[in-house]
């Protein structure tokens, strides 16, 4: 079972309470004086319609926004892993061969430039002199031990973390719809973050292992979000247009065949039958069914439709 059924489950007694009695104890009442009546169920107020307290709402965690203007893009989407950036990345080696005598710094250790690594002793001179980090970064290799000679291998590489690369895989039949400055929205299945970037990349050769290019993204990473070796989904911007109306996604239901928002009122959440047209994986585009400035659920809008289809069960 989802998620939303266990919530959707633990919550709809608490709904259906705020949404009038059940037909027995309806039919309890017949009979009886205009004082001992019970009070109307909420959906005799007008079709559709579900009453619930502010205490009720804020309980199922349904919330609201108002329909307005909204930007509604045509994406590609396409998928890719986070990887450092190259342009940021330096690998270190000592100025002058000799013997390693000491080591300041480790793998995931932070760096500022100009701060020393290691120590060597010079073969030549036998004077001691350090090696330095070329830029502020994190210490990503090491290969430098007190005693060994340093030769002439890389001892550090440091990386600024602060930017990273999206190396995305790009399709040929989708090669023409993608271009160097286009914006890129990526997301992480896993926490479900996302930011924003720009292509800054189109491979000319593909890749025959798989038969890809490769479509490269800045990444802004100064809060560290995004690990290199993480794979990621993307969506590259291809066309965008400001539409007058919209709404989320997650506010459309389907009732009948139709899709439905639920429109918050004086006297609850009503259903409003919409016409949809574009759609990005954001907003939609209502067409009619809908006005500007009218209040609407959208997170767990699907716990207010299976209470409509628990009353109309029960008729």
């Amino acid at each position: 079972m989802t998620s939303k059924n266990v919530v959707a489950l633990a919550l709809l007694p608490l709904i259906l309470a705020a949404c009038g009695g059940s037909k027995s104890d309806a039919a309890a009442t017949n009979g009886k004086g205009p004082d001992q009546a019970a009070a109307p169920a909420a959906h005799a107020e007008a079709p559709g319609t579900i009453t619930l307290s502010a205490d009720q709402q804020k309980a199922a965690q349904i919330d609201t926004a108002e329909a307005g203007p909204a930007q509604v893009r045509e994406t590609l989407p396409l998928y890719g892993v986070v990887a450092p950036n190259a342009v940021r990345m330096r690998e270190v080696a000592a100025r002058f061969p000799g013997v390693i005598r000491g080591v300041n710094k480790n793998i995931g250790d932070a760096v500022r430039q100009g701060e020393v690594l290691a120590t060597v002793e010079s073969n030549e001179s036998l004077q001691t002199y350090p090696v330095t980090a070329p830029l502020a970064g994190i210490v990503t290799a090491r290969n430098a031990n007190p005693g060994e000679q340093t030769g002439e291998k890389q001892l550090f590489t440091v990386a600024d973390l602060s930017t990273v690369w999206v190396e995305l895989s790009l399709f040929p039949r989708d090669v023409a719809k993608v271009r160097v400055g286009q914006s890129v929205r990526v997301k992480s299945p896993d926490t479900g973050g996302a930011s924003d970037g720009k292509v800054v990349y189109v491979a000319p050769f593909g890749e025959a292992a798989n038969q890809t290019l490769t479509a490269r993204v800045l990444l802004d990473n100064t809060e560290r979000r995004w690990a290199p070796g993480l794979y990621v989904t993307a969506e590259v911007t291809l066309a965008e247009a400001q539409v007058p109306l919209a709404i989320r996604n997650e506010a459309i239901q389907n009732l009948d065949g139709r899709d439905v928002v639920f429109v918050q009122t004086d006297k609850g959440f009503e259903t409003h039958p919409v016409q949809i047209g574009r759609k990005d994986s954001e907003f939609s585009e209502v067409t009619g069914g809908l006005a500007a400035g009218q209040r609407y659920a959208t997170r767990n809008s699907y716990i207010l439709k299976a209470d409509l289809g628990k009353g109309s069960a029960e008729e």
